[in-house]
């Protein structure tokens, strides 16, 4: 047994989508400074990193993350290699993909990989477009996760987001997947329990038996 950690780490000063909350993660007491044992503190947005995206971040009085089924967040799960797709994954695109098997999760292996050497956020990502999602949809997905901070298209990121969310499938942005083959896994990721929250960061990994 393999077991592969996908999730970005969390670390002070880290990339973030446009617009989003500054990642501040510092000691708060300190042993060095004779304080009894070292303490830190962390200021975050809740899409920061590795994240699940709960119903009510794009849908208003919809469930928050701490409501999400934890069955949708563990099982089968299959990594798509769609590294050679230029440009978004339309619905056609997404067809042409080897998708092995009947797992109920997908996570998408894009050329976005390449974007977490960088040490800026940027808007030249591959998202899923809203076609493709309706296909993901339509196919019964729980979980459709990709490799950077959205699922969705810079350009016009709600469509996707709300085909996804409206069905019930959650959504895992955020991975890194440059040393994960595509095949076969068992996904786990639990994110945080934030009450009320539209969404939360989590750890994901993924296991080859």
């Amino acid at each position: 047994m393999r077991i592969f950690d996908v999730s970005v780490p969390i670390r002070d000063g880290m990339i973030v989508y446009d617009g989003d909350p500054a990642v501040r993660l510092a000691r708060a007491q300190s042993m060095a400074d004779g304080a009894l044992c070292n303490v830190s503190e962390l200021a975050f947005g809740v899409h920061t990193g590795t994240h699940i995206d709960a119903p009510l971040h794009f849908i208003d009085g919809a469930p928050g993350v701490d409501e999400l089924p934890l069955d949708a967040l563990i099982g089968a799960c299959v990594v798509v290699d769609a590294t050679a797709v230029e440009g978004d994954i339309d619905a056609r695109a997404l067809e042409r993909l080897a998708m092995p098997g009947d797992a109920p999760r997908v996570l998408l292996k894009t050329r976005n990989s390449a974007l977490w050497s960088r040490a800026q956020f940027s808007r030249d990502f591959a998202g899923l477009t809203r076609d493709a999602a309706a296909l993901l949809v339509a196919r019964g997905m729980r979980l459709v996760g990709i490799d950077y901070l959205s699922i969705a298209p810079p350009a016009d990121p709600a469509p996707t987001h709300v085909e996804l969310l409206r069905a019930g499938v959650v959504i895992l942005e955020g991975l890194d997947l440059r040393d994960v083959a595509a095949g076969a896994y068992r996904l786990v990721c639990l994110p945080l329990r934030l009450a009320g929250a539209d969404g939360a960061p989590a750890r994901a990994v993924l296991i080859e038996e």
